[in-house]
């Protein structure tokens, strides 16, 4: 384990502590106040200046995120809700949205309100309004290294329809800064089901903020809409918050490295400061970027995803549904980090270059 540039092992790090509280952990509680009331949270502090709070009511999702006390996310006015509040009609999941560092949207659906079939499907789908069950705290040593770690699993399922059951973990080790996300999709019914999954990240101020750049290895970009498609060329910059902005959205297209592993990440020149993301592009070959630059509702989101992001009955339309037969599985990785100083967004950015430079046959 590192801990402030010096290297220890486990014995070293035993001989020096009573607990192991001392250097980081996870600590478990419920929210009391307003609609939060009831919601069950997790503080993992890394030991490092990372530290973050995951929601298993919601999905195992990840609401605060902080770097040495530095706000890194944007929050919504409604707070962490509790899931009993959600309604799954039209945008009511607008109500329920509390951004943060990760909302799951699916698992059978997402994209905007539409009727497939005979069922009503609203905004985002239901993933990150589902409670977690079998919750479990594993956090412990592996060899020299203490990992926080929290796993459970969460289902959408009805009688008579789709049954997807997500098996999440969510761990950090002590003294690093960054986290990793491995999910296991599982459809446990006996037909074939539709499987949708964003991983809605969500930068906000002071990261975000005037002069921020998004740094992306993808080939292409596409405009959702004619409004996006004209700000093409601002697509990766970001001004001051704007009176009566209208959202603009883009598709990318991504690009890996040798191991398949796409990155993005949301840089602050002026702080010197970068929050990162990193997935295979096998399981997920697109990123959606949200920009709205809004005064008060000013976020960006830098989400992944299996899919374009469009309604369930277009998706089959156009082909590109992606489906989950009886037993059938699919497992993601998401790693997400800070970038901490001008070194470090220097390599990143050199290394999201080189992908994008092999991807184009370049040396």
């Amino acid at each position: 384990m590192i801990l402030k540039d010096k290297k220890y092992n486990r014995k070293e790090l035993e001989r020096r502590t009573g607990n192991i509280s001392q250097l980081g952990g996870v600590r478990s509680y419920e929210l009391r106040e307003g609609s939060s009331k009831g919601t069950r949270a997790y503080d993992f502090r890394t030991g490092s200046g990372f530290d973050f709070t995951l929601l298993p009511d919601r999905c195992l999702d990840i609401s605060l995120a902080s770097w040495k006390g530095m706000n890194l996310v944007y929050l919504t006015p409604n707070g962490e809700v509790n899931p009993a509040f959600y309604s799954p009609q039209d945008s009511e999941w607008l109500r329920n949205f509390f951004g943060g560092l990760l909302t799951t949207c699916g698992f059978t659906y997402f994209g905007p309100p539409c009727v497939d079939g005979d069922e009503a499907l609203g905004l985002h789908g239901r993933a990150t309004n589902s409670p977690a069950k079998k919750v479990c705290d594993l956090s412990g040593w592996d060899g020299d290294e203490y990992l926080l770690k929290v796993s459970g699993i969460i289902e959408e399922c009805s009688l008579f329809g789709d049954k997807l059951r997500l098996t999440r973990t969510v761990s950090a080790g002590i003294g690093e800064k960054r986290l990793f996300i491995e999910d296991c999709v599982e459809n446990f019914g006996f037909r074939e089901s539709p499987f949708n999954i964003l991983y809605h990240i969500n930068p906000g101020f002071p990261l975000l903020d005037e002069g921020a750049k998004l740094l992306i290895s993808a080939e292409k970009c596409i405009g959702y809409d004619l409004r996006s498609e004209k700000a093409l060329e601002e697509a990766d910059s970001f001004s001051a918050p704007q009176k009566d902005f209208e959202e603009q959205n883009f598709y990318y297209q991504m690009l890996g490295d040798e191991q398949g592993m796409a990155q993005a990440a949301l840089v602050n020149p002026v702080l010197q400061l970068g929050l990162y993301l990193r997935f295979p592009v096998a399981a997920m070959p697109w990123l959606s970027e949200w920009k709205m630059l809004g005064e008060s509702d000013y976020v960006v989101g830098l989400e992944p995803c299996n899919t374009l992001l469009d309604s369930r009955p277009k998706l089959r339309e156009q082909g590109i549904l992606p489906m989950l037969e009886p037993g059938e599985q699919r497992k993601i990785t998401l790693e997400i980090g800070v970038l901490d100083g001008a070194e470090e967004i220097t390599e990143f950015t050199e290394k999201t270059e080189n992908i994008k430079k092999s991807a184009r046959g370049e040396s």
